[in-house]
């Protein structure tokens, strides 16, 4: 005897929209994520650099 073939189920359209929604908004929260850490490397940059010029200007008034 043959062995009938399982229909495949048709995702629904509200199904769909759900997981297209949810990829959104995976991705919109690694956008997001992405950004705030860019923001942080930046912010440390910037105080790593002042903390330079400090160190410069105090050396100078040794001298």
């Amino acid at each position: 005897m043959k062995k009938k073939k399982k229909k495949k189920k048709k995702e629904g359209r509200r199904k769909k929209k759900k997981k297209k929604e949810e990829d959104r908004r995976r991705k919109e929260e690694g956008r997001r994520q992405k950004k705030k850490e860019e923001e942080r490397r930046k912010k440390k940059k910037k105080e790593k650099k002042k903390k330079e010029e400090r160190r410069k200007k105090k050396k100078k008034k040794k001298k």
